[in-house]
């Protein structure tokens, strides 16, 4: 089983959700959260501020711990052909951009950012991340968890 920790940044202003449009190389684009992989010895707090800076061109300020999601990817539902199955843990915060100016990443996977209504995500494609951290930021729980986000039509892993 491959094993991936990653932090990921729920911006919400005004009622709308900063969200990044994911192309792959290969496969079709899907919209996700600002955020990824926690580097080798890097604190989980100062990766989602990287993150959102190299994939939106924004400064952030973490606001709040929202809370943690583990969920395991079926080998035959990964989009890499033969991989084992897959365990993601991420660890999502509230986050404020505080500067800069949205921009795609430059050389990266990130094509276009948006501020979309809340209320227009159920109509996206998009990867359960978004379904999750939304879900945490909404509620707020106690526990930092939330249940299992189907997967299937337009949420993706």
């Amino acid at each position: 089983m491959s094993f991936r920790l990653a932090a990921y940044a729920v911006c919400i202003e005004g009622g709308r959700v900063l969200l990044a449009r994911h192309q792959p190389p290969k496969g079709e684009s899907t919209w996700t959260l600002p955020g990824g992989r926690v580097e080798h010895a890097e604190d989980p707090f100062d990766a989602v501020i990287r993150e959102v800076a190299e994939e939106t061109g924004c400064d952030a300020v973490v606001e709040r711990l929202l809370g943690v999601d583990s969920r395991i990817i079926p080998a035959a539902e990964r989009t890499i052909p033969g991989g084992p199955e897959h365990q993601n843990v991420g660890i999502f915060y509230q986050v404020r951009i505080t500067g800069g100016r949205l921009r795609p990443e430059p050389n990266g996977e990130i094509a276009e950012l948006v501020r979309t209504p809340i209320l227009d995500v159920s109509g996206l494609r998009r990867s359960s991340l978004v379904d999750i951290g939304l879900a945490l930021a909404q509620t707020l729980p106690a526990t930092g968890h939330v249940g299992p986000i189907p997967v299937g039509g337009l949420i993706q892993h």
